[in-house]
């Protein structure tokens, strides 16, 4: 099948700046070289910890920030070659959820206007028919038709989040970069988003981009997973395969830490040492070695590439698939 998203060697560093003539002396090396493919209709999960590079790439799949270097391609277009109209027309196709739904819905505005505004915005519909999809779009998500006529402080967490889901439904997107949908709520409505967002795509067939810290919410939703950290990818693979055999010992620390559901249920506890290193000044070779209970020489050195099957690749010198 051919992918719908395609991103290839995709960096973004951030420069730091210091003084009165705002020299340049350093750069946060957010995202180092990350490629990915993701399918029509698939959900491919993305795992790690804070400030390893997770909302940085999808800000730049979205073309809402520059990449320092790489490409992007969707639906077979160069994303990075589009400018103007050319790229407006195809922002319609690629939809965010933010994580925040307290602070992504404009409070000035009522949610009528809030969910309708990208109608407006791509010349899709006007006046009775714009109200007509946003009311359909709403109770698409378990909202009533009432909603429209209220503001955001009227509602709760979860219903914000869903009113921010109708928001990025209402233009029919190809592509919806959910950037920790349901960090900020409460695990009982975390559960109701999760399979609203699935519903949503057995209905519709959109692709979902999940950004998430949650192994275990992560495990429910996606079709693939990859593990980031300190900037790139060092495990991918099927769903199941990953929470079966994971072979990176950053994965298998991760996956150590998840709560377990059955009380008579053993596993071992993966204690990472050190802080994670510094994007500003990363390690040489394996970016995670000081911190690896396993590093060998070569690890200190030699940088290792994501390699493997189609359906699980690490990037490890010590445990390759």
């Amino acid at each position: 099948m051919t992918p719908l998203l395609e991103v290839r060697a995709l960096r973004k560093h951030f420069p730091l700046h210091s003084g009165l003539l705002r020299r340049e002396i350093g750069a946060v090396r957010a995202l180092d070289g990350v490629s990915l493919d993701l399918a029509p209709g698939e959900t491919l999960g993305i795992v790690g910890e804070s400030g390893c590079g997770k909302t940085t790439l999808g800000r730049l799949v979205l073309r809402l920030i520059e990449p320092t270097s790489g490409t992007i391609r969707f639906a077979g277009d160069d994303l990075l070659a589009l400018d103007g109209e050319p790229l407006r027309r195809k922002r319609r196709e690629m939809q965010l959820i933010f994580q925040d739904p307290f602070g992504s819905l404009n409070p000035r505005l009522r949610v009528g206007a809030i969910v309708g505004e990208g109608l407006a915005v791509h010349g899709l519909a006007r006046g009775a028919e714009l109200r007509a999809r946003v009311i359909r779009v709403l109770e698409r998500v378990g909202l009533r038709a009432d909603v429209c006529d209220r503001y955001p402080h009227e509602f709760s967490g979860g219903q914000r989040q869903r009113i921010g889901i109708a928001r990025a439904l209402a233009v029919e997107p190809r592509l919806i970069v959910a950037d920790e949908p349901v960090s900020a709520l409460d695990v009982s409505i975390q559960a109701q988003i999760v399979n609203l967002l699935q519903d949503l795509q057995d209905e519709l067939g959109m692709a979902y981009l999940f950004i998430a810290h949650d192994l275990r919410v992560v495990e429910h939703i996606s079709h693939r997973v990859a593990i980031m950290y300190l900037g790139r990818i060092v495990e991918s693979a099927d769903s199941r395969q990953l929470y079966a055999n994971p072979r990176h010992p950053y994965t298998r620390a991760l996956l150590s830490a998840v709560p377990e559901l059955d009380p008579n249920a053993r596993r071992e506890r993966i204690a990472l040492r050190g802080e994670v290193p510094s994007p500003i000044h990363p390690p040489s070779g394996c970016r995670f070695h000081p911190r690896c209970a396993f590093a060998e020489p070569r690890c200190r050195s030699e940088e290792p590439t994501l390699l493997g099957r189609a359906d699980h690749r690490v990037a490890c010198h010590v445990f390759p698939v």
